[in-house]
């Protein structure tokens, strides 16, 4: 049988990294596996541009990427993905003017589901809890997420206008509605809704995409509305916007 060293030491280096709970640091992949440091980091590189690691600046260390699918069960890959979000959720916080909740929602059908929470100082107390599903065409979220999907999917998910369920008053009653929300979310970049979860509540949201443009997960800040001028607004969505494109640099290990 021919031995290619190169292939076979990124096969032991993805076998060791699948054993671990968390990202490790390259250091330690060259002593555990005894390979030169050199190697290890040549490897690494070659093997985040292929989208197969991410690294997680904080730790300097590094871990599997979502696209190894084959490697744990979809609930470990939403844990891998509120790990990489977490410190940047941290950053948005302190980095805001006001009092907000920084959270981190997937796609579960036309539906949100929390997995990563980050309260600041004096924040709201919102319903955005970790597990906590909420109706995706009404959260800023959940409006990002839609907005990055192609046309059919959306259509996929909400075939009849009486899909559309509401909360109160507000929120879109009709196709025709939630199409201009969601164009004008992919105009601006990121997503806004104001009272339609809760009232005297806001929120904007931003979708992170993977290497296939596809939106695995989205950043979501809420807050007062009271507490929020529209520079405000403006501020917080580019804030998000900046947090999604850098958590999506980190899931395709760019």
């Amino acid at each position: 049988m021919p031995d290619i060293p190169a292939a076979r030491n990124t096969l032991r280096v993805l076998g060791y990294l699948a054993r671990r709970s968390g990202p490790v640091r390259a250091s330690t992949l060259a002593r555990d596996l005894g390979m030169p440091r050199s190697s290890v980091y040549q490897l690494i590189a070659v093997m985040m541009d292929e989208g197969f690691l991410v690294h997680y600046p904080e730790d300097q260390a590094y871990g599997l990427s979502g696209l190894l699918s084959e490697i744990g069960t979809s609930s470990s890959r939403t844990a891998r993905i509120g790990q990489l979000a977490q410190p940047l959720l941290e950053r948005l916080v302190a980095q805001a003017a006001i009092p907000v909740v920084a959270h981190l929602a997937v796609l579960s059908g036309a539906d949100v589901m929390y997995v990563s929470r980050v309260q600041g100082f004096r924040a709201p107390t919102t319903v955005s809890r970790i597990g906590v599903r909420l109706p995706a065409h009404l959260t800023a979220t959940g409006r990002s997420l839609l907005a990055s999907l192609p046309p059919s999917q959306v259509t996929a998910l909400y075939p009849h206008s009486s899909d559309l369920v509401a909360r109160g008053e507000t929120g879109p009653r009709s196709r025709a509605e939630l199409d201009l929300i969601l164009n004008r979310s992919r105009e601006q970049t990121w997503a806004r809704e104001n009272g339609e979860i809760t009232a005297d509540y806001g929120s904007v949201g931003a979708a992170a995409l993977d290497r296939n443009e596809y939106p695995v997960a989205a950043v979501g800040l809420t807050f007062r509305v009271d507490a929020a001028s529209e520079q405000d607004w403006l501020t917080l969505g580019a804030s998000v916007r900046g947090t999604a494109s850098a958590l999506a640099s980190r899931l395709i290990g760019r």
